[in-house]
């Protein structure tokens, strides 16, 4: 188990790995922020709060619009997500025949 990192407002040094509750295992911050097609994770403020100011590093490197997308819109529930996808994945395949 690796020790927090010093105190800063900047990420943790690449070798610095927290648990994701999403994928099961440890990954870098520099995973997380780009995870969601080069924005960040939705659950980045939730996952990194303790280990450094992410709040503050976020709204200093994202735009307004590109933090609105990521954090403030509606959560759908896990269900409703997962059936999205499959209908998703359902057209494509009708589409490629």
């Amino acid at each position: 188990m690796q020790n927090k990192p010093k105190e800063n407002t900047g990420p943790p040094a690449e070798d610095f790995r927290i648990r994701c509750p999403r994928l099961g295992h440890q990954v870098r911050f520099s995973y997380c922020r780009q995870e969601n097609m080069g924005l960040p994770c939705f659950k980045t403020l939730d996952c990194w709060h303790l280990h450094f100011p992410v709040e503050q590093y976020l709204r200093q490197e994202l735009t307004a619009s590109d933090w609105e997308r990521t954090f403030s819109r509606a959560k759908q529930p896990k269900l409703s997500s997962l059936l999205e996808l499959i209908h998703k994945a359902q057209r494509r395949t009708q589409e490629s025949k």
